[in-house]
């Protein structure tokens, strides 16, 4: 709905191929986007924590208190003959004023969510790259031991994900998930698959499509516990990887970070034991509970692709609509 994703939808069409994004429509000053304000106006948020572990680290509190001063930050020189006191977002992103930002960056996997081991033999010229970057001011060694520093941090965080989904998935597949994907109205693809069912590595019809069907993540419209194992990696897992990609210690620890993590991993486990407890009750007691009928329709949800594609599409899903495989990522 164009509320909900005003945000989103700001950032996520024409601005991304845009110069005046950057370079601003009135101005199209090269001084002015090379200052790493000019990245805050999409970078920054719950789940894409750039600016935020940038500006609170050490890195992001030496621009800030340097930048007025020409003598330290010369925003007239082009990119390549910059020499700061310390790197904005676009010297170590655009390093010589290249213009492909993922090009230099660490293995970002889906804005840290991924499992992924960054440190792995698949990754060494990224890897080899961005210390490349470092050791503009630092040492090689400096540079690969804080990003091994990175690596385990996310490591960690990845272990309290698996078990914070592990812990929700074990209470749908029991049949306590209050609702169940079959009580919900569809998701955005027109499909009612347990919203945690991401990738095609589960078997079986247990969760609520084929195999091979992908479920999608649902923020809105589903079990408190959906929305907590989502949060987990959505935000505390990003914010963890943001944090110690860019100096952001605090960020990544005691902010919104490991302890986030710790948290929302006790939230699932109490609402998994609340529920159980629950359907125990019930069970003893002779309660035949049915999910209210607003599960079904959402609040808004008649606005999202899903049910429009359900009501006018009877079977079909928005994947099997798509004229061609990866169709979706370019419309």
């Amino acid at each position: 709905p164009p509320g909900d994703t005003a945000g989103c939808t700001f950032c996520h069409t024409s601005p991304e191929e845009r110069c005046s994004t950057c370079h601003q429509r009135h101005q199209f000053n090269p001084a002015v986007a090379r200052k790493s304000e000019q990245c805050k106006t999409c970078h920054w948020g719950k789940d894409h924590r750039d600016w935020e572990a940038y500006d609170i680290s050490i890195h992001g509190t030496v621009y800030q208190v340097n930048k007025w001063d020409p003598t330290q930050f010369d925003m007239s020189k082009k990119l390549a003959d910059a020499d700061y006191v310390g790197p904005t977002c676009q010297y170590c992103h655009m390093r010589g004023g290249h213009h492909n930002v993922q090009r230099l960056s660490t293995v970002y996997t889906s804005m840290g969510m991924s499992n992924a081991d960054r440190g792995a033999p698949l990754w060494k010229e990224k890897r080899d790259t961005w210390v490349s970057v470092c050791d503009d001011c630092h040492s090689p060694r400096f540079a690969r031991e804080n990003l091994q520093a990175m690596d385990e941090a996310c490591k960690d965080a990845g272990l309290k994900y698996t078990e914070t989904f592990k812990v929700a998935e074990n209470l749908m597949l029991d049949g306590m998930g209050e609702p169940m994907p079959k009580d919900l109205a569809p998701d955005w693809s027109g499909q009612h698959i347990w919203s945690l069912k991401i990738g095609a590595y589960h078997e079986g019809e247990k969760y609520g499509g084929k195999k091979g069907e992908s479920g999608e993540f649902r923020m809105s419209n589903c079990s408190d516990i959906e929305r907590v194992c989502f949060e987990s990696v959505g935000y505390w897992m990003t914010y963890i990887f943001k944090g110690m990609a860019h100096g952001s210690w605090n960020d990544a620890t005691y902010r919104d970070g490991s302890f986030g993590m710790d948290r929302w991993l006790v939230k699932a486990k109490a609402a998994s034991e609340q529920a159980r407890r629950f359907t125990a009750l019930e069970k003893k007691a002779g309660i035949n509970w049915v999910p209210a009928e607003f599960w079904r329709k959402g609040d808004y949800l008649d606005q999202l692709s899903g049910m429009k594609i359900v009501k006018e599409f009877p079977g079909k899903t928005i994947f099997d609509l798509c004229p061609e495989p990866g169709w979706l990522d370019t419309h």
